[in-house]
């Protein structure tokens, strides 16, 4: 039967990874039946890089490009046609490898999107924009590749997409203190990417914006409906707004 997956699953995983020692071996454990794991790992000091060989993954050790980059870099080292890109705090669940199967196997598609679990801590959370949250994450390699974004990169292909049914598991934010940490970055490379394409921070954008953001959240999105979570979380977003905007106005 191990033969049989092996032949039926001619995947390669790809993976970039820098300190992901808490995610890392739970990413691995569920992409198990892959036909090989690419690992792209850019400095990591823990213990990531020998977890993900104790996996049998080929772990490549490359300085940083960027998040597009580094993820065609990966993809550039698979030998097989079909590219699944993961994570490392993100799980396949054995419905969606089921999944997965069935769409390389039919291979009428040049790329297929995937749905996220996404988790804040303990709690998914089912609103706030936050779910399904579809990402192409399954695509043939001579058919796509990641834009080269500073932020938010995404896979585009050349031919038909479908949307898979079973969603991953993705360990989005640990707690409040890890948002804010990771916030720090996300908002400066989303500034400098607005910079790039000529935008511009004024007054009525560090005023209107962040509180638009929490509107859209919280009560477009539905956030209401995940409680105290849901408020929270709205309210945490427009503070990404209001930084990655003040930064933008500053780097003016």
């Amino acid at each position: 039967m191990a033969g049989l997956l092996e032949d039926l699953l001619k995947v390669s995983v790809t993976i970039i990874t820098l300190n992901e020692e808490a995610n890392i071996r739970r990413c691995l454990e569920s992409v198990r039946w892959a036909d090989e794991i690419i690992v792209s790992d850019s400095g990591s000091v823990d213990k990531t890089v020998s977890i993900c060989r104790e996996y049998g993954a080929r772990v490549y050790e490359d300085a940083w490009r960027g998040y597009g980059k580094q993820k065609n870099l990966c993809a550039g080292r698979a030998k097989n046609e079909w590219i699944l890109n993961v994570d490392a705090d993100e799980q396949i669940t054995p419905e969606l490898k089921d999944e997965l199967q069935r769409a390389v196997e039919d291979g009428a598609k040049a790329g297929c999107y995937v749905a996220r679990k996404n988790y804040f801590g303990a709690r998914w959370i089912r609103h706030c924009g936050w779910y399904p949250d579809y990402n192409l994450r399954l695509y043939r390699k001579d058919k796509g590749s990641f834009n080269e974004a500073r932020v938010h990169e995404a896979v585009t292909v050349d031919g038909l997409t479908s949307r898979l049914k079973n969603p991953l598991v993705h360990r989005t934010y640990r707690d409040i203190t890890d948002y804010f940490t990771r916030m720090q970055r996300y908002s400066t490379l989303a500034a400098e990417e607005l910079k790039d394409k000529g935008k511009r921070a004024g007054v009525a954008d560090i005023l209107l914006r962040p509180p638009l953001t929490f509107l859209k959240m919280y009560i477009l999105k539905l956030g209401f409906l995940d409680g105290a979570m849901g408020l929270t979380l709205s309210m945490l977003y427009a503070c990404y707004t209001l930084a990655k905007y003040a930064k933008l106005r500053e780097m003016q």
